[in-house]
């Protein structure tokens, strides 16, 4: 996909501006936020500094993860093909790393091969919440093994869980929210009520704090409007990133739910 065409499809209203509604959250970017970003960096990938590692931040979006990796030491290369997601990370590098040379912002898209072919390979290719709003979902899974450093290089990535009758639902919402103007407010609305209350109040009851360094209401939105949108389950995951010489070395699931599931899986060395 081109520029052009993506912003064809966003001005058709058939894409979600994620840039537009990270511009709104770097607001409330506080330090706390970046430390449970790099947290969960820690946490998923086992590991307490990527000090001399490369990390390539595929679909930085607000740009928070690819500050997160950056602040545990790693060279850092930010890609998307939102321009106003590479906005937002161009910010966070200016705020936090402005002159720094180990951190590249580059906009690009997973889906085109030659543009991948001129990254190089990393350490650690990070790619949360990302790839199943391409529209072309296995196709970026698959370009994405290029970027993995053959000898013990990672891939930490997190996809929709498919639910068979709840995934349909989801995407009538998501194509509708982002279609239609007058439906926003009646998707937030409805969500609000279900599934975000209850889920905040379980968060108050448990004192846990947003996942990842997120907000509620921004997270609220980057869900009703992420679309295109496509499902997968941990079983299809594995089994593909089996074939490309791939072991899995953790997995988070949602058990069956609504979210995402994580997967870390680590490249064998042939």
């Amino acid at each position: 996909m081109s520029r052009a065409d993506f912003q064809m499809e966003v001005k058709e209203k058939k894409r979600f501006e994620f840039g537009e509604n990270w511009k709104k959250f770097l607001f409330y970017l506080d330090d706390q936020r970046v430390k449970e970003a790099e947290n969960s960096i820690k946490e998923m990938l086992e590991v307490e500094s990527l000090e001399g590692k490369t990390f390539l931040d595929m679909g930085s979006g607000s740009g928070l993860f690819s500050l997160a990796a950056r602040n545990l030491g790693a060279r850092v290369t930010s890609v998307d093909f939102d321009e106003s997601s590479v906005w937002c990370t161009d910010e966070l590098k200016r705020r936090f790393f402005a002159s720094d040379d180990r951190w590249q912002v580059i906009h690009g898209s997973v889906l085109d091969k030659g543009f991948l072919s001129t990254l190089g390979r990393f350490d650690f290719v990070y790619s949360w919440g990302v790839l199943h709003h391409t529209g072309q979902m296995w196709q970026a899974l698959a370009n994405i093994v290029s970027l993995v450093r053959e000898e013990d290089g990672c891939l930490f990535i997190a996809l929709y869980n498919r639910q068979t009758i709840a995934s349909a639902y989801w995407k009538m919402v998501k194509r509708t929210y982002t279609r239609f103007l007058f439906m926003r407010p009646v998707w937030i609305i409805v969500h609000v009520l279900y599934p975000t209350v209850p889920s905040l109040v379980l968060r108050v009851l448990k004192k846990k704090k947003m996942p990842r360094g997120m907000t509620v209401w921004y997270d609220l939105l980057d869900w009703l409007g992420g679309y295109p949108f496509e499902v997968s389950t941990p079983t299809e995951i594995f089994n593909f990133y089996k074939e490309k010489g791939f072991s899995l070395s953790k997995l988070k699931t949602v058990g069956g739910k609504l979210g995402c599931n994580e997967f870390v899986f680590r490249r064998n060395f042939m």
